[in-house]
C-alpha cells in the first residue's frame, strides 16, 4: 500500500555537507561572486549553501535579517564564504547597496533569483496591494537585479556570466487560486529567454521548474489551499501537492539547489534561455 503523506511530515529538512553536489569548474571558485535572494529560507537557504560549498564567495540576500544570519552561519561552519545582506527587494536603493558591496568582494558572476511568496485567491477576490507586493518581489526585482548584475558579468575576466530564476510547475501550468504566482512564473521564463537572446552565448540565463517542495513558501500554504479548496489538509497534500506527480515525496531544498549549481557550471554550457523542468512527473505525465 502507497504510504500516505501527511503535513505534519513535510517539514524542511537538515542541510548536511553529503547532500552537497560538488562540481569540478576552474569558475567556482572565491574570486567570483554568486549573490542569491530569498537566502534566510528554503531554496534561497539551501542555494546559498551550495555555492559557498563550492568555493563561490556568495552574498545572500533577504529582509529577514535573523534567518539570513543564520544561512551565513551554516554556509561557514561548512567551510564555505558567505556575506549575508540584509536587503528589501521592493527598494531598488537597497539592490543598488547591495549589488555595490558584493562587486567588492569579487566579479560578480552569477545571480539566482530565488526569494518569492505565495498568497491563495481567486482572480475575483485577489487582493491588489498583494498583486503588487508579488509582482515587485517575484518579477521586478529579478529583472532590476539581472539589470544591474549583468555590466558586471560582461567586465569580468572572461565576460561571462549566468543568471537562474527559480520558476515551478506553476511556469507550464496553472492551478486554481494562485494566479499571481502563476503569472510571474511564466514571466521569468520570458526574462530568462531575454536575457539568453541578449546575452550572445557568453551571459545566459535559465529557469528552474521543481514541483512542491519542502520550504515554509510551501508548507505553509496547505490550510489555505484546505480552506478554499473545502477539503482537509492531508487531501491538499495527497491530492492537490502530490496528485499528479509520479514521486509522492517533496523535494528537499537542497535537491534544488544542486540543481540551481548544475545550471550555474560548465556542464550547462548548453543551457540558454532553456527551462530545467524536475517535478516527478507533474506536468507531463497522466
Amino acid at each position: 500500500m502507497e504510504e500516505t503523506i501527511k503535513p505534519e511530515d513535510a517539514k524542511e529538512p537538515a542541510i548536511g555537507s553529503e547532500d552537497i553536489l560538488i562540481l569540478s569548474d576552474p569558475q567556482f571558485n572565491s574570486s567570483n561572486v554568486c549573490i542569491v535572494t530569498g537566502a534566510g529560507t528554503g531554496i534561497g537557504r539551501a542555494t546559498a549553501i551550495a555555492a559557498a560549498a563550492n568555493q563561490l564567495m556568495t552574498i545572500g540576500l533577504d529582509i529577514n535579517e535573523e534567518e539570513g544570519r543564520k544561512t551565513q552561519k551554516l554556509a561557514r561552519d561548512m567551510g564555505g564564504q558567505m556575506v549575508f545582506l540584509p536587503c528589501d527587494l521592493s527598494r531598488d536603493a537597497d539592490m543598488d547597496r547591495a549589488v555595490k558591496e558584493a562587486a567588492k568582494l569579487g566579479a560578480i558572476k552569477y545571480l539566482a533569483n530565488i526569494a518569492g511568496i505565495q498568497h491563495i485567491d481567486s482572480v475575483e477576490n485577489f487582493p491588489m496591494d498583494k498583486y503588487d507586493q508579488m509582482q515587485s518581489l517575484m518579477l521586478r526585482a529579478p529583472f532590476y537585479l539581472s539589470k544591474l548584475a549583468i555590466p558586471h558579468m560582461k567586465k569580468s575576466k572572461d565576460g561571462c556570466g549566468v543568471i537562474a530564476n527559480m520558476a515551478s510547475v506553476h511556469a507550464h501550468i496553472c492551478t486554481k487560486n494562485k494566479p499571481v504566482y502563476n503569472i510571474t512564473k511564466f514571466g521569468l521564463r520570458a526574462l530568462s529567454q531575454s536575457i539568453s537572446a541578449e546575452g550572445e552565448g557568453r551571459v545566459r540565463s535559465f529557469t528552474l521548474s521543481t514541483g512542491f517542495v519542502k520550504t515554509p513558501l510551501a508548507l505553509n500554504q496547505i490550510n489555505a489551499q484546505a480552506t478554499q479548496r473545502g477539503i482537509t489538509p492531508e487531501e491538499v497534500v495527497r491530492d492537490v501537492m502530490m496528485g499528479t506527480s509520479r514521486i509522492k515525496e517533496m523535494m528537499s531544498p537542497i535537491e534544488v539547489a544542486n540543481l540551481m549549481l548544475f545550471g550555474f557550471s560548465r556542464f550547462a554550457k548548453y543551457l540558454v534561455g532553456g527551462d530545467m523542468l524536475f517535478d516527478g512527473g507533474m506536468v507531463l505525465t497522466y
